[in-house]
C-alpha cells in the first residue's frame, strides 16, 4: 500500500472509531523548504482548532508488520491526548497588544523558501532567515503556531523593529536555550528526539568523525524549532566563554545545532562533507536547515559559513 492509499484507509477507519462529531479528512500542507505534506485533521462541531496528524511515522510501523486496527487505535488515543476541549478565541489576535508577548521566531534554509519568505517578514542572516511565529501553546505532546505574514503587521499596525524587539525578549522567556553534552543526551531515554535517534547516525557522527565527547547540543527546552537558539541574545558568547576557543556549529536540523570545538573538530571541508551526508541519509528533507557548517569565532564575535565567501555577521 502506497503511503497515499494508507492516509486514505485510515480516514477511513478513523471515521469509523471517532466519537463526540469528530470527523477525519484528509489535510495537505506545504511545509518548511516547499515540502508539501499529507495526513489527517480532526475537525469538531463547535471547536475551531483542529490537530493535524501527519502519518509518516505510522505509516512505517504498518510497512514493518504492524496490524492496521493497532495503528488506528494508536492514533485515535493520540488524537484524545491532543485535541482542544473548547474553542480557541480569534480575537486574541486580533490586536498587538494581546498577541505581543507570544511571538517568537525560527530559522530556515534562504534558497528552499524563496516563495515563503515573499510573504512573511524575516530577517536574512547569512544564507538563513529569520521568521516570527506566534506561540499559541504547549504540552508534552506538541505546541500549536501561527506563521506571521505581511499582512499581520499590517493589521497590528506594528514594524519590523517592534517585532524583533519582541521576539528576542519572548524566546529567553517561552523558549529558553538549553546546552547539552552529546554523551549526556545519548544516555538519557529522549536521545532519539534531539540527535534524531537512528543508530545509523550515531554510527555516522562517531564513527571516522568526532568523538561524542567532543560534541554538544544546542536546542531549546521543547526541542523543538530550536535551532533559533543560535540567534538569541549572548548566547553565542556564553557558549564561547564554556568552551574558551572558536567553534563550529553543525545544522544538523532545523530544530537542533551540534557544538564541536575548533580544537577537537575537522577540516571545513570535511564538517561540511558531514552536514550534507547526515541531511541525505537521516534528516526530512522538511527539516533540513543547511547542508553546510558553520563556524563562530569567539574573539570576533563573529558567525561566518564554512563555504560561504560572506565575511559574517557579528553577533554578541
Amino acid at each position: 500500500m502506497l503511503y497515499q492509499e494508507f492516509v486514505r484507509v485510515v480516514k477511513e477507519e478513523m471515521n469509523r472509531e471517532l466519537r463526540g462529531g469528530a470527523k477525519a479528512s484528509i489535510y495537505k500542507a506545504v511545509k518548511n523548504n516547499g515540502k508539501e505534506k499529507q495526513g489527517i485533521i480532526i475537525e469538531t462541531s463547535g471547536i475551531n482548532i483542529s490537530p493535524t496528524i501527519y502519518l509518516e511515522e505510522f505509516y512505517e510501523a504498518y510497512r514493518t508488520g504492524k496490524p492496521l486496527k493497532e495503528i488506528i487505535i494508536e492514533i485515535v488515543n493520540f488524537y484524545e491526548k491532543v485535541k482542544c476541549k473548547k474553542p480557541w478565541n480569534p480575537k486574541e489576535i486580533e490586536n498587538y497588544a494581546s498577541i505581543g508577548r507570544k511571538v517568537v521566531f525560527k530559522l530556515i534554509n534562504t534558497e528552499k523558501n524563496r516563495e515563503l519568505l515573499s510573504l512573511v517578514p524575516h530577517i536574512d542572516i547569512l544564507d538563513l532567515s529569520l521568521v516570527f511565529y506566534v506561540l499559541l501553546g504547549v504540552t508534552r505532546d506538541g505546541s500549536a503556531t501561527m506563521l506571521i505574514y505581511n499582512e499581520h503587521l499590517t493589521r497590528w499596525n506594528v514594524n519590523m523593529e517592534r517585532i524583533w524587539k519582541d521576539a528576542q525578549r519572548n524566546v529567553m522567556q517561552l523558549l529558553p536555550a538549553q546546552f547539552y553534552t552529546m554523551r549526556s543526551i545519548l544516555e538519557t531515554d529522549t536521545a532519539d528526539e534531539i540527535c534524531m535517534g537512528d543508530r545509523e547516525e550515531k554510527n555516522l557522527l562517531q564513527g571516522g568523525y568526532i568523538e561524542y565527547d567532543s560534541m554538544y547540543v544546542l536546542s531549546n527546552t521543547i526541542r523543538n524549532l530550536g535551532a533559533a537558539c543560535i540567534i538569541y541574545p549572548q548566547i553565542l558568547e556564553m557558549v564561547g566563554d564554556i568552551l574558551q576557543e572558536d567553534y563550529y556549529i553543525l545544522p544538523s536540523s532545523i530544530h537542533e545545532v551540534i557544538i564541536v570545538p575548533v580544537s577537537k573538530g575537522l577540516v571545513p571541508e570535511e564538517m561540511n562533507r558531514m552536514v550534507k551526508e547526515i541531511n541525505e541519509t537521516q534528516v526530512l528533507d522538511e527539516e533540513v536547515l543547511s547542508n553546510h557548517a558553520y563556524i563562530y569565532e569567539r574573539t570576533k564575535k563573529k558567525l561566518k559559513g564554512c563555504s560561504l565567501q560572506s565575511a559574517g555577521i557579528m553577533l554578541g
